[in-house]
């Protein structure tokens, strides 16, 4: 069990976050048996002060102290001397050890004696006289809850005593609630204040307490608590199986536990009718704007009613930002939580009238005051709907168009408005569940529309996602957009939204008859083609075969993304990209959707992008960043929507183990990828097959690796419609050399020259420069060479030592030894940098083969640092604090504090003051 504290089972004290405050109890206790002394924990509701006094009076008892406990009861404040009752009675007994006149009092104090009121002093040296002798025998501590609630009279002598424990072996440990009222003087008194648990400790708590919790569950109690372990542990059993929220999902508003009401409302319970309704305005308006809510207000009520909420301290007013703040969000939860269907109705419409301005928020207001259909509002959420798309937030438009779905009088605008609901979910966010059920409620509400090209493109996403049948789903939407009714008008957003549906499902199976009904659609498009699809149609069918001009107005596109905040065209544009070798221009645009994948559900767009990213970091050697990707991505395809995505993130694992030489476990990886592929995927076969070609030249097996390569191109041609094929050009050649196949390896630079792959990229020109020299004899292959590193100028560095291997191998059998050393030398170096094993051992034979000492860092196992841990250390020697070093690398900076504690061992140091020479010294092989 786990308590307010976040107290699980298991650990020394079984508190998670409080080391800090145990070492100071354990620093008051150890005093008490030394000196009296008084102790004060000061926290907001359901911090775990109780639970702290618990702990520290266990660990009083496990040293031998006696412990007296007591509580203040809020019923119970205005009973005079209760709390002295409480703390004093189990001493009643030695009340024989203090003179009569100190016995007298207390006894007429507790209400066991006869007499006149004793006077206050008297209580309190009484009082004090019995603790003494009790102690004696050994430490006394006493422990106070809840001191707000002690009744004045109680408290008053409590606080007097606790001021006089001085050569006493007395101790008292109190909590109460900062200016949480109540009657005793604690001016003077030492505090220990308790704060939320920090974010690390919050998630600690929560992963041990509710292990299997739902990621996005998870960051939502994360959010919405704030470091408050009574929330934290409370929450996810409210938030179960709870339907408030306009789309199947999280509420708006967290549902509290009893508990968590008892806690968070007493006080909002307790505030006048006007105060509660102003609270309300303010936690349904949600943007703390004070203007806003003073004009909600001003309709509502005269004066300014929120004094009061002030006041309880459930709310801070800055009039200065004219901004209002609820202490804690679950504040705001309790406000909504214990307010009537009608008072919250009311607000909404109140907030509407003052949100004329704001046609969006004005419009969810209307919504939620709405409990009839209503054809107006429903259309103004449809225009949100659309707004809000645009601006990248799908869940938000699925939101609006299910509700102004509900609102719609007429079946046939409940069925569309249902079908683009469906459709937005299944494309964006990724959902299968809701999106078909929102399909099966269109189809019921006006059949004809459920068989819009909206539903048809939800119901292509679905048998993809749900059913992993891409070549079904193709011929579906294709069908859908044959037959529909749209006029292939362009400015139709449904039918543009088909054909780039169409156009992905098209990539994925790599056939050319899929690629027809595109290209069909396309030619009867009026007025003209939209520019996304225009390029994406042309860039991503057959890259080898494209019209080159397409590739300035992609360039134009891939610049815009520098001000572009929709994710769908972030994604579309960077699919684009893939083929014509720009993803690193997009870079930026991508980690601005995985930040915002990461902050919500999962969705195909992050799904992508994470991909996309990993891509990337790959070509340009940046491998410890593409295992964090892959290993981010993986952890999102849990749900059955995302396990669509699964083969993607399993493939750059094969990729990265092929190259690091763990060959048979990319082999394995390999071999999965083409399991978990949805069927017709036929991209995956390639891809698959690419990490199979990478572990066989990895071991040496060029026969192995020449076959794997002309599985996804015959030798002599580039494959029709495999976007994949000119990235394995060098592959093929080179494998073909080393077969023997000295005729299918001319064939095939041949074929690249005809094509003209050179003209995409630089680097598809260094690898197509490279495979022409490769199969050059003597000085003839030193141009193509020169050429090939010219075009890589140290942007792929992989591909790049590549080349400077195969050169380095020709000029070594051309026995110009002086000329290879120096391109092998920097070949081995980059490979041990980047980790590529098998490739680092092959240079330092070709180096050693020409006579040549390899250094000591270019030795096999020689460097203690993994590539990611050299560029952390050099950064780290360059200057760079940890915050900047993550900043570049897309790390947090508690991950780089950790690489560079295994670090400092490894190079032999104790400080960043001594990496500087550390690594000289590692280069140098000293």
């Amino acid at each position: 069990m786990s308590d307010a504290a976040g107290r699980p089972e298991g650990g020394p004290t079984g508190l998670v976050g409080r080391d800090a405050e145990l070492d100071v109890i354990r620093s008051f206790l150890s005093g008490v048996a030394v000196d009296g002394r008084a102790l004060l924990l000061v926290g907001d509701e359901g911090l775990g002060k109780t639970t702290l006094l618990d702990v520290s009076a266990d660990m009083a008892s496990a040293a031998g102290m006696r412990v007296l406990r007591a509580a203040g009861v809020q019923f119970e404040a205005d009973v005079s001397f209760s709390g002295l009752h409480q703390t004093l009675l189990p001493l009643l007994d030695g009340l024989v050890l203090i003179d009569a006149e100190h016995r007298d009092a207390l006894s007429v104090a507790m209400g066991s004696g006869d007499g006149p009121s004793p006077e206050r002093f008297v209580v309190v040296d009484a009082t004090l006289s019995l603790l003494r002798a009790a102690a004696v025998p050994q430490p006394v501590v006493v422990v106070i809850d809840d001191l707000q609630w002690l009744d004045r009279v109680s408290a008053s002598v409590l606080g007097s005593v606790a001021r006089r424990l001085a050569g006493s072996r007395i101790g008292i440990l109190a909590a109460s609630r900062p200016d949480g009222g109540g009657f005793m003087e604690l001016a003077g008194l030492p505090a220990l204040r308790l704060d939320p648990l920090v974010d690390d400790a919050a998630v600690d708590l929560v992963a041990r307490r509710f292990p299997v919790l739902d990621q996005r569950l998870r960051r939502r109690v994360l959010t919405e608590a704030q470091g408050n372990p009574l929330a934290l542990l409370e929450l996810p059993t409210a938030l179960a199986g709870t339907t408030r929220a306009p789309v199947p999902g999280l509420p708006s508003f967290l549902p509290l536990t009893r508990r968590l009401q008892s806690l968070f409302g007493a006080r909002v319970s307790d505030l006048p009718s006007a105060g509660r309704e102003a609270l309300l305005l303010a936690a349904l308006d949600g943007t703390d704007d004070l203007r806003t809510l003073r004009a909600a207000v001003g309709l509502r009520a005269e004066g300014d009613p929120l004094v009061h909420a002030v006041r309880a301290r459930l709310v801070w007013v800055d009039e200065h930002r004219g901004c209002l703040s609820f202490r804690h969000p679950l504040i705001r939860s309790a406000v909504v939580e214990l307010s009537s269907d009608q008072e919250r109705r009311r607000a909404h419409r109140t907030l509407a009238l003052v949100l004329a301005d704001q046609p969006d928020r004005r419009t969810w207001h209307l919504a939620q005051a709405a409990i009839e259909p209503d054809e107006h509002v429903a259309s103004l959420l449809e225009e949100v709907a659309h707004r809000v798309l645009r601006r990248g937030d799908g869940t938000g438009a699925v939101s609006a168009l299910t509700r102004a779905a509900d609102l719609s009088p007429a079946r046939p605008d409940r069925a569309r408005r249902l079908a683009e609901a469906a459709f937005i979910g299944a494309d964006l966010r990724g959902e299968s569940g809701n999106a078909s059920q929102w399909l099966i409620d269109a189809r019921q509400a006006d059949p004809e529309v459920g068989n819009s090209l909206h539903a048809a493109s939800a119901a292509a996403f679905l048998l993809t996602i749900g059913e992993s049948d891409v070549d079904t789903a193709h011929r579906v939407l294709a069908g859908a957009i044959e037959t529909g009714s749209h006029h292939y008008d362009a400015r139709d957003p449904a039918l543009i939204a088909a054909l780039h549906t169409l156009v992905l499902m098209s990539w994925f199976g790599e056939r050319p008859e899929l690629w027809r009904p595109v290209r069909a659609a396309l030619e009867r498009l009026t007025p003209e083609v939209p520019e996304i699809l225009a390029v994406q149609s042309a860039t991503m069918p057959d890259p080898a075969r494209m019209d080159i001009r397409i590739l300035d107005r992609l360039d134009i596109l891939i610049a815009g993304l520098a001000d572009e905040l929709d994710p769908i065209a972030i994604s579309r544009i960077g699919i684009a990209a893939i083929s014509a070798d720009r993803l690193s221009d997009c870079r930026e645009a991508f980690w601005r959707v995985v930040r915002l994948g990461r902050e919500g559900s999962f969705s195909r767009r992050y799904a992508g992008c994470l991909m996309m990213l990993g891509s990337d970091y790959f070509s340009v050697g940046e491998w410890e960043q593409v295992d964090e990707l892959v290993e981010e991505g993986l952890m999102a395809c849990t749900g059955p929507e995302a396990e669509f995505f699964m083969w993607c993130f399993v493939a750059s694992k094969a990729i990265l183990a092929a190259v690091r030489g763990d060959t048979d476990t990319a082999r394995s990886l390999a071999d999965r990828v083409t399991r978990v592929a949805p069927r017709g995927v036929v991209r995956a076969r390639g891809i698959a097959e690419y990490a199979h070609l990478l572990a066989a030249l990895g071991d040496g097996d060029a026969e192995a690796a020449y076959l794997h390569a002309t599985a996804i191109s015959p030798a002599g041609t580039l494959a029709s419609h495999v976007p994949i094929a000119p990235w394995v050009c060098l592959d093929l050649v080179e494998s073909a050399v080393r077969t023997g196949r000295h005729d299918e390896a001319v064939a095939h630079v041949a074929a690249l020259q005809e094509a003209g792959i050179a003209r995409i990229s630089p680097r598809l020109a260094m690898l197509s420069a490279a495979a022409a020299a490769t199969v050059a004899e003597g000085d003839a292959a030193v141009k193509p060479f020169e050429e090939a590193l010219a075009a890589g100028a140290g942007r792929w560095p992989f591909e790049e030592a590549r080349v400077q291997l195969l050169y380095g191998e020709s000029r070594r059998r051309a026995r110009a030894t002086v000329e290879a050393q120096p391109l092998l030398e920097a070949a081995a170096s980059t490979f041990e940098r980047l980790g590529a094993r098998p490739w680092a051992a092959r240079a330092r034979r070709e180096l050693r083969a020409t006579g040549y000492h390899v250094p000591r860092h270019l030795d096999s196992g020689s460097s203690p640092l993994t590539p990611q841990e050299r560029e952390i250390a050099d950064l780290a020697a360059s200057g760079l604090s940890n915050k900047q070093i993550a900043a570049r690398l897309f790390l947090s900076h508690r991950t780089v504090g950790a690489h560079l504690y295994r670090i400092y061992p490894k190079l032999g140091i104790s400080s960043r003051a001594a990496l500087r020479d550390a690594l000289d010294a590692l280069d140098m092989g000293t």
